[in-house]
């Protein structure tokens, strides 16, 4: 997935280059948030826990999380990629910090922000 958004002309982090793969979700959002960073995720247990929701909100992190099952690799990077302009007009639109979705079809809706509950 990194890879295909690189090839879309993104820089893109990966998790384990800068965190241990065992690294609990608030301690990596908050450094994520601190950054700037735009976190792409197929984690939708997120948007579920109110520890990591509480971490993200408190962090300032926009967080777009894939919300479709059974998909394989290749599958999600070609949703992220042709989801990238919308990411872009969503976090122009919406200020930080924001849940949002991307469906299957690469559309995207916002789950939670500060100023939307």
């Amino acid at each position: 997935m990194a890879e295909a958004l690189r090839q879309a002309g993104q820089i893109v982090h990966t998790h384990d280059v800068h965190f241990p793969s065992n690294a609990k979700d608030v301690e990596w959002l908050t450094v994520v948030g601190r950054r700037g960073w735009i976190v792409l995720t197929k984690d939708d247990r997120i948007r579920y826990r109110a520890i990591e929701q509480r971490a993200l909100m408190q962090s300032s992190v926009a967080a777009f999380i894939l919300t479709a099952k059974g998909l394989t690799g290749p599958d999600m990077a070609a949703i992220f990629v042709k989801a990238l302009p919308q990411i872009f007009r969503f976090v122009t639109k919406y200020p930080r910090p924001f849940i949002a979705s991307i469906s299957r079809g690469g559309s995207i809706a916002l789950v939670r922000s500060n100023i939307h509950g």
